[in-house]
């Protein structure tokens, strides 16, 4: 996407499995490169040129929704929904503890996993309600309505649901 800073992605910090490229850029998570701290200057150590539009990406901002809203309110925060269970299989399938990039082992074991995957939901489920957000699915159509851009998704799955608040 235009405007887009893209400068944290580093093959250190890319995850491919399957024949989706799962995850790009720096990831905010406990025990990770970065932690979930919402502090500008903390963040924007993840990006190795300044400015442009920042995908700031983290499973732990689902607890912050209310806090992020309040210090960013002129930014978009953008929420992915999964079902539990789906997600949890997915992360699974995808390569679970193994997953190379990002780590996940503050999360422990399979049990924790699923107990944050469910918490996580319904935190982003709560705020979406708070905020009257309506959910869709991830396709070229939403992007274009959303930004304006014209960017091929080479497919939608029908368990992930998207919203911009």
């Amino acid at each position: 996407m235009s405007g887009m800073n893209i400068s944290d992605r580093t093959p250190e910090r890319e995850y491919d499995h399957h024949s989706y490229t799962g995850h790009k850029g720096a990831y905010f998570g406990p025990g990770m490169e970065f932690e979930p701290i919402l502090d500008v200057d903390y963040i924007d150590q993840a990006w190795s040129k300044p400015g442009g539009c920042k995908l700031i990406k983290s499973h732990e901002w689902s607890y912050y929704l209310g806090e992020i809203r309040e210090k960013f309110p002129n930014d978009w925060i953008m929420m992915i929904y999964r079902p539990d269970m789906a997600s949890y299989a997915w992360w699974h399938e995808a390569g679970g503890f193994q997953i190379q990039y990002p780590n996940y082992s503050a999360y422990k074991n399979s049990g924790n996993m699923l107990s944050e995957i469910m918490k996580q939901n319904h935190c982003i489920l709560e705020f979406g309600r708070l905020n009257k957000c309506k959910w869709e699915y991830f396709t070229s159509e939403w992007i274009c309505e959303k930004f304006g851009e014209s960017i091929v998704v080479d497919k939608t799955f029908s368990d992930i649901l998207v919203t911009l608040v």
